[in-house]
């Protein structure tokens, strides 16, 4: 596993959101800071935006919003119908669907860790949380409602303009303090207490299909050394096991989806989509951006034998594998013929990355009562 796995500082700070920026305007003075608690070795590169500091009031109204139905044209659907708690903030569909039962193109991302987050959905359009809450409640076959019919019709409930006054220091309410107040609530969706994150904190022992697991993933394989490897920390990188990346992972030859190529128009991008946490992976089943594993099974098979060559393929999968003539490319072929490849994992190196990836579930994340619904759509 190498030594690097504990370079990070073992511990647990807290950080007051308020006092990172002192100089807030008048109307957020005498609200209750929102102390942000996460472990030390996660880093500190945190994005709050200087004009939505995290308030205690700020963050209660975004737990309620969350579970708002009358933030949809139908009054039947919340941001709880795509980012449901039990599945780690994801629906357990492949698509999702919206107030119309159309679906979307693309499956529901988690919203675990958000708050290192900068770059949103699978292609990364959204440069801020602020922007990408925005987007599913407009969206004509998401919410469906724009934000100024939404902001109208919560000023006109006995529930909302005193949370607004407590929250944002006045009873307007507002499309963007809506927004506003979402992205307080869901940059407190912390996932940092799974058996891994105990182990760190020398709080848990592996057993040994996991601790082999855990080699395996942190490993490339360098099978002229005779080191076998899975290659996922290139892209899942530890403690978070996500990065800020956008990669082409060999899906297919020929993308149906252009993926990132759709917002930057750069055919280096094409087939390219942001990284996805692997915390609570076991909880976030179907896979990829359109769900086409069921799961982890079959994706541990995608990458041992079916990673498909392309232009755009990320060059941490180009002829990686632990096997010496398990390339995927014949002699003289084409190197971005539609073939496959991959890493030629064993059926037990397989279930070990399996075991090691279910250290990753937090129990305590998808029953935590501060992010559950609080029960006042009929308020």
């Amino acid at each position: 596993m190498g030594s690097r796995l504990f370079i990070f500082f073992l511990g647990v700070v807290t950080i007051s959101a308020f006092s990172r920026i002192s100089n807030t305007s008048g109307s957020l003075r005498g609200k209750e800071p929102y102390d942000l608690v996460y472990p030390a070795y996660f880093g500190n590169r945190i994005n709050i935006p200087a004009d939505n500091p995290l308030t205690r009031e700020g963050v209660y109204l975004g737990r309620v919003l969350f579970y708002e139905t009358r933030l949809s044209a139908n009054d039947k659907a919340s941001c709880e119908n795509c980012h449901q708690q039990r599945l780690a903030f994801t629906d357990g569909r492949a698509f999702s669907q919206g107030i119309d039962s159309i679906v979307t193109p693309r499956s529901s991302m988690s919203l675990t860790n958000l708050l290192w987050t900068r770059n949103f959905f699978w292609d990364g359009r959204a440069t801020g949380l602020e922007q990408q809450a925005a987007t599913p409640l407009s969206a004509p076959h998401e919410m469906g409602q724009s934000l100024e019919r939404s902001a109208e019709r919560l000023r006109h409930t006995r529930l909302y303009p005193p949370l607004f006054r407590s929250a944002f220091g006045t009873d307007s309410i507002t499309g963007d303090k809506i927004v506003k107040a979402l992205s307080q609530f869901e940059r407190t969706l912390i996932s940092a207490d799974s058996r891994y994150d105990k182990y760190l904190r020398g709080q848990y022992q592996p057993d040994p299909a996991e601790a082999r697991g855990m080699a395996l993933f942190m490993k490339s394989p360098s099978p002229e050394r005779n080191i076998r490897g899975a290659n996922c920390e290139h892209c899942h990188a530890s403690p978070r096991f996500s990065l800020e990346q956008f990669h082409n992972n060999g899906l297919d030859s020929i993308p149906s989806d252009p993926g990132r190529e759709t917002f930057t128009g750069l055919p280096a991008d094409r087939g390219r989509f942001k990284v996805p946490t692997l915390r609570n992976i076991a909880l976030t089943a179907p896979y990829m951006h359109d769900g086409r594993f069921r799961t982890l099974e079959e994706v541990l098979d995608h990458y041992s034998e079916h990673i498909h060559n392309s232009a755009s393929l990320s060059p941490v999968l180009q002829n990686a594998s632990d096997s010496m003539d398990g390339k995927g490319n014949a002699a003289g072929e084409n190197r971005y013929a539609a073939t496959t490849g991959g890493l030629r994992l064993t059926g037990q190196e397989k279930k070990d990355i399996i075991s090691f990836l279910h250290m990753l579930t937090d129990s305590a994340f998808i029953t935590d009562s501060r992010f559950s619904n609080p029960h006042i759509h009929n308020l």
